[in-house]
């Protein structure tokens, strides 16, 4: 019986000790073999120590090895800057875009540049290139499936006649501002065509992603303004990258004459990918119906279209990323199909691959070289230029059309966004030769300057015209009834929030409000789903509402910072009452975990920051996650935190009461009483009611009102029975705290909790 107990160790011993000695075996006879003149060997005079490091300065500049910490130097570079863009309310892309900058020879390289040297030598920056336009390929398919086509069909007007006068003014005024630096900056060898039509290009394009994001950020993809302005990105892209893929083609051919062969070949292959290549993709698509998966194989054709599309524009003359971004145009326009889709490629493209490009740009981008006041005058100029032609473009040809002058200026500011697909075409024009390293450097300051007075420009405009009530934060300062909102991320916890607010709400009438609100992160969607998006996430909560006979508000917001917004919302919303979800666990949300995406179980870096700056321990000894204390210490109303455990009613609730700062809670339970007609059971844990004159009065004047509906327990020992019996408790955020501190036996059998702080 011990034998067959310990039969795997014995086996797994036995065959070790015996397949080791065979090996031992082998390798002794082997040597006997070796005819010693002909055998090098690998000795060196240095030491042990000595040996090792030299093998270990090897390894450090082995191609790979070197390239492995250039990924992770960047990834981690670009979303610490992209997270410090997000708190300042600036899209994430500058952030990375700035992150290029400073580890190029602009910042690191001047500074520090034997690391510069080391991390990024001269002969490992074709891999990194190489890598980085993989990167744009998968980038660009992504671009063009985010196109809605069919909006474009349908709400063209008035947006094509904007976005092309947006196109058409900057690209006149780029060729005016050509020809007053053609002379000093243009490379040698290069004709004035040529440069003035780079030029022009980079001052016309508008980088639709960081567009689409911001309006859905502020929340106007439901408006008219928000349509026309989505649409008019839509159609300026689309523009903007035939009108490059001719550029390409007469730059690369030395005139237009000479590009004819080559436009028209693209022209081609336009017809092809719509006429041919997309009427085959939308029948496979349509296999696809229904499905929440796609299988390799039809991810396999995607993909290959895609491969196929860039390498056929490559070969064409006007560069992969066209025949990228067309292959992105044409795929079916099923929305679940998109989004299963985009979410294959997004992360690899974004997270991985994107930044590796931004950090190729920052090494080309020398801003040491605008070192006097007349470059930086120049430079200056550019910028005067973009804008003027852009935002002003933009600005006055809606207003042309009809739009006020509110609309029409933030149709102006949004079209001025540049962001990355400005870098895409600057990084195009320097590799054909056409862009100096001086203009280069002065085009991305002007890409960053235009992109980032997005914000700042709309938050400008906003007050200009004093407008007060915004759609997403409404106000209620003259209002008597008692307002819940619940804050949900997932569609089953708003249905149960719900629940839960009609169980303090029910018999209030016309007295109470209650709020659905989801807000979500803006990464998360694209552009041309948001409604479905939106829809999915209400649909339970609808239902709910449906079934309970009870009038919801539903609000939607997508969102950089979720925490900062939720607090914002509630705060100048006059609520009486939130209610969200624990969800987390507490050691979710740090600061790295947010920078890099993964959760950090041992040290919050949040925590750490805040140790330095003397407001808090080093250790996350929180009963909440990171998003719920952030809630607590921005919001300034009551905050109901539930513990989910299948929660269906409350009918039958547990009041603990721990210390006279726990008896706020009896209002709460007073509210079930009288809206749910709530069986309440009150645990005198500490026994402080019974000497408690003012506590024993409200709790008679509640029996008063509703005769054998509150019960004062003293029992000292609370049995599992007891505890399984119930539908709900209700618990301070205080004896919480001291209930996970204490681990305490009743966590594994409480029913449903509600944790309540008080401000």
């Amino acid at each position: 019986m011990n034998l067959g107990k310990y039969k795997n160790l014995i086996f797994y011993i036995t065959t070790i000790a015996v397949f080791s000695c065979l090996m031992y075996y082998f390798i002794i006879e082997g040597q006997t073999l070796e005819v010693k003149e002909n055998i090098v060997a690998n000795t060196s005079s240095g030491s042990t120590w000595e040996n090792f490091l030299e093998s270990f300065k090897t390894n450090l500049h082995h191609p790979l090895a070197l390239l492995l910490a250039q990924i992770v130097t960047i990834i981690m570079t670009a979303r610490l800057f992209g997270w410090i863009c997000m708190k300042i309310k600036q899209p994430t892309v500058i952030g990375e875009m700035i992150a290029g900058i400073v580890l190029g020879p602009s910042l690191v390289g001047m500074y520090f540049p034997e690391f510069s040297a080391f991390l990024f030598p001269k002969e490992s920056l074709g891999n990194l290139q190489f890598l980085s336009q993989i990167g744009l390929i998968l980038f660009m398919y992504i671009v063009g499936m985010e196109l809605d086509l069919s909006v474009l069909r349908k709400k063209a007007h008035d947006a094509v006649v904007i976005s092309h006068a947006s196109i058409i003014i900057p690209f006149a005024l780029g060729i005016g501002l050509s020809y007053f630096v053609y002379q000093e900056f243009a490379p040698e060898g290069i004709q004035f065509t040529s440069f003035a039509l780079f030029i022009a290009i980079s001052m016309s394009i508008t980088a639709f992603p960081v567009l689409a994001r911001i309006v859905q950020e502020r929340n106007l993809q439901k408006t008219k303004l928000g349509t026309i302005v989505i649409t008019c990105a839509a159609a300026d892209d689309i523009t903007a990258w035939c009108i490059l893929a001719a550029v390409i083609a007469i730059v690369k051919a030395g005139s237009f004459t000479s590009s004819i062969y080559v436009i028209i070949m693209a022209i081609a292959y336009v017809f092809l990918m719509i006429k041919i290549v997309r009427p085959f993709l939308k029948r496979i698509g349509d296999l696809q119906a229904g499905k929440n998966t796609i299988s390799k194989p039809m991810v396999a054709i995607f993909f290959l279209t895609l491969i196929l599309s860039a390498y056929a524009t490559e070969v064409i003359g006007i560069h992969a990323l066209f025949g990228a971004f067309m292959a992105g145009a044409i795929m079916p326009e099923n929305t679940k199909f998109r989004t299963l889709f985009i979410d294959k490629v997004e992360d690899v493209a974004l997270v991985l691959l994107l930044p590796l490009f931004f950090v190729f740009t920052g090494l080309r981008t020398q801003i040491g070289l605008l070192n006097d006041s007349h470059l930086w005058m120049t430079a200056g100029f550019i910028i005067l230029t973009a804008v003027l032609g852009k935002f002003a473009g933009s600005a006055l040809t809606a207003r042309f059309v009809g739009i006020n002058w509110k609309e029409s200026l933030t149709i102006g500011a949004l079209m001025n966004t540049r962001g990355l697909m400005e870098l895409i075409v600057l990084n195009i024009g320097y590799d054909l030769g056409v862009l100096s390293p001086e203009i280069f450097a002065m085009l991305v300051i002007m890409a960053l300057f235009t992109t980032f007075m997005t914000g700042p420009a709309l938050d400008f405009i906003n007050f200009i015209f004093k407008s007060k009530k915004n759609q997403d934060e409404p106000t209620h300062e003259n209002d008597s009834k008692y307002r819940v909102l619940l804050s949900f991320d997932k569609p089953e916890s708003g249905s149960t929030l719900l629940k839960l607010a009609h169980n303090f709400t029910h018999k209030m009438n016309g007295n109470k409000s209650i709020t659905a609100m989801n807000i979500a992160p803006v990464d998360e969607m694209h552009a041309y789903d948001i409604n479905e998006y939106e829809d999915s996430q209400f649909q339970n909560v609808i239902e709910t509402s449906h079934d309970l006979n009870l009038e919801v508000t539903t609000l939607f917001k997508a969102s950089t910072d979720i925490e900062s917004d939720l607090a914002s919302i509630t705060n100048k919303g006059h609520y009486d009452l939130l209610l969200i979800m624990l969800g987390k666990s507490m050691y979710e949300g740090s600061l790295l975990g947010r920078l890099l995406g993964f959760t950090t179980k041992i040290i919050n870096p949040e925590k750490l920051l805040n140790t330095v700056k003397g407001k808090g321990n080093i250790f996350n000894n929180s009963p909440f996650d990171d998003f719920t204390l952030q809630i607590l210490d921005k919001t300034n109303i009551p905050v109901g935190i539930l513990v989910e455990k299948d929660f269906k009613a409350a009918d039958k609730v547990f009041v603990p009461i721990f210390n006279l700062s726990d008896f706020y809670l009896l209002e709460y339970a007073k509210r079930l009483i009288n809206n749910n007609n709530s069986q309440i059971i009150i645990l005198d844990a500490a026994g402080q009611i019974r000497n408690n004159i003012e506590v024993k009065e409200l709790i008679r004047s509640i029996e008063q009102v509703a005769p054998n509906h509150i019960t004062l327990y003293n029992e000292k020992k609370i049995e599992k029975e007891f505890l399984n019996s119930q539908d709900l408790m209700l618990i301070s955020s205080k004896s919480w705290k001291n209930l996970i501190d204490t681990k305490s036996l009743w966590l594994s059998d409480i029913p449903s909790t509600l944790i309540i702080s008080n401000p």
